[in-house]
């Protein structure tokens, strides 16, 4: 017997099918969908929540961007980025980038691995349902596409002036935001709750 579950879009409750093989439930009424299992969705998770943390180191232990003006040379990472808008005057504008680019995804990536590693044997992480409530909190607060963005139209400008040149970090950044991406998309939560529930 499957477990019950409310439509998001019309709000019928219905019993959801065990599924054994990769395939989508839907909406018996609306024909929304109300659960897609995906083929070894903790494996693939645990992959790139690894792969993530590597970019994440890199991201912020190299480079981002060198300015060449002339004879001068000025390399930046992410961290000093942040720290000049600290000592630039504008410290809640700092806060929130370090909270959105570097915090908040390296608890995201830090949730996930706890979750996903002692599942990948066979195991039962303790406080599952909090830490994973609190990754689903975090998502919002992952900003690091915004902040992207904000680098490429600062690079724009002041290309005019300096030579830039792109360091690893911003390249293991770029790829960093795919991977988070991914890594959301490939989790099965239904999976991560029935776990839960067949614990005992």
């Amino acid at each position: 017997m499957g477990s019950l579950i409310a439509c998001h879009d019309c709000d019928l409750i219905q019993r959801l099918p065990h599924l054994t093989e990769p395939g989508t439930v839907q909406c018996i009424r609306c024909g929304a969908v109300l659960h897609q299992k995906k083929r070894n969705s903790i494996e693939r998770t645990l992959s790139l929540t690894l792969a993530g943390l590597v970019l994440f180191g890199l991201a912020n232990s190299f480079p981002f961007l060198a300015f060449k003006l002339e004879a001068q040379v000025r390399q930046t990472t992410l961290l000093t980025g942040i720290q000049e808008l600290y000592a630039q005057g504008m410290p809640e504008l700092s806060i929130i980038v370090l909270l959105t680019t570097v915090l908040a995804p390296l608890a995201q990536m830090l949730c996930m691995l706890y979750i996903v590693l002692p599942l990948t044997f066979k195991r039962i992480p303790l406080a599952l349902p909090h830490v994973f409530r609190l990754l689903r909190r975090l998502q919002p607060w992952s900003m690091m596409e915004v902040f992207m963005v904000g680098i490429l139209v600062s690079v724009v400008k002041l290309s005019k002036m300096a030579k830039i040149v792109p360091g690893i970090a911003l390249f293991s950044f770029l790829a960093l935001i795919f991977i988070l991406a991914a890594l959301t998309a490939s989790l099965d939560s239904h999976l991560i709750w029935e776990k839960w529930e067949n614990r005992r």
